[in-house]
């Protein structure tokens, strides 16, 4: 499964990159299991919340709506329904998020700092 990875590079600066979770496939397609973290629904309203880290490492679900994500190097992502991302930008400058389309709705599941998001493969 494909997914945005967000964090912060030696730089302090918020940056993207392309991974795919790894999976085993003896059943399908399911991702290895982690052990649970906190799991939060959100909404939000059409707006910008300026340069943030994310408040925890977490896998976000966008349900409706529309999220931009800017990086501190002045590059932007959408996110639609359906997408996922890994916010781990806990330190350094942040992000800016930038909601349209309406309210934006989210899960957001927690994800334990054991679990190396380095050794996923790069998408």
């Amino acid at each position: 499964m494909h997914i945005t990875w967000f964090y912060t590079g030696d730089d302090g600066r918020s940056h993207f990159a392309d991974i795919d979770v790894p999976a085993m496939t003896n059943l399908g397609i399911t991702s290895h299991p982690t052990e649970g973290g906190p799991v939060r629904f959100r909404e939000a309203a059409e707006g910008v919340l300026d340069f943030h880290p994310a408040p925890m490492r977490q896998l976000v679900i966008i349900i409706t709506g529309v999220m931009e994500i800017e990086m501190g190097d002045g590059s932007k992502r959408a996110f639609r329904p359906g997408d996922v991302f890994l916010a781990d930008d806990l330190t350094g400058q942040g992000h800016i998020t930038r909601t349209f389309g309406g309210p934006r709705q989210t899960i957001q599941l927690g994800v334990p700092a054991d679990v190396n998001v380095a050794q996923w493969r790069a998408g």
